[in-house]
């Protein structure tokens, strides 16, 4: 057996995108959605923020506001008093009413699919715009959160990456295309429930044997 130290980084991506297509073969967003609307309205109240609590917020937004078109005639204080419980809400809120009026006036009431299309919404910088061309138009595209950052660096799959953007270059190297879109949510999924932020639960992580973080402590 390979030793993770002795292992390449071929070797190391091989194995563990081995292990997540057995162990996990099924990976997706934690967020409730029904329609791309519903998505990005998601996607931009979860940053910073549980999935958890968004899915409590968007009962009732989505009730009160069901597509763009609602919501970009919508008054920026009420879309406040839906999402006052999440962080950040007063930027949210200017994001989210903008982010509607852009799609209704610049894009004929659609999402976008291109990514770089999708980053001149109000609220959706890289990362957003990753995720919703992965989830929503199955595109090769690398969104590193938090979680995605941590558990590249420590398993190895990334070297030195000091931006998110710096991670997001290193995985797509060595990830087939086909898989990036199920890598993000494997990386997401394994940082939210294994490899966690102050203490990994590495006693019950099946990726031991080919992490770096693992074999140095």
């Amino acid at each position: 057996m390979l030793k993770a130290k002795f292992m390449t980084k071929k070797e190391r991506f091989e194995k563990i995108i081995e292990y997540f297509k057995e162990h996990r073969p099924v990976a997706e967003t934690e967020l409730d959605y029904r329609s791309p609307y519903e998505l990005i309205v998601a996607v931009i109240l979860s940053a910073q923020c549980t999935d958890k609590r968004v899915n409590v917020i968007t009962v009732d937004l989505f009730k009160r506001f069901p597509d763009f078109k609602s919501l970009a005639e919508a008054e920026q204080a009420e879309v406040f008093d839906y999402i006052k419980s999440c962080s950040y809400p007063n930027n949210k809120a200017k994001h989210l009413v903008g982010m509607a009026r852009m799609i209704i006036d610049d894009f004929e009431g659609k999402l976008p699919e291109d990514v770089k299309e999708l980053q001149k919404l109000p609220g959706v910088g890289r990362k957003t715009a990753n995720v919703l061309a992965s989830v929503l138009f199955n595109q090769p595209a690398m969104a590193v959160d938090t979680h995605v950052f941590r558990v590249s660096a420590r398993l190895g799959l990334t070297t030195n990456a000091k931006t998110p953007l710096e991670t997001e270059k290193q995985l797509v190297k060595h990830i087939p295309e086909d898989l990036i879109p199920l890598a993000h949510h494997w990386l997401i999924l394994h940082g939210r429930y294994v490899c966690l932020a102050r203490k990994p639960k590495c006693n019950e992580c099946g990726l031991t044997e080919y992490c770096k973080y693992y074999e140095k402590n």
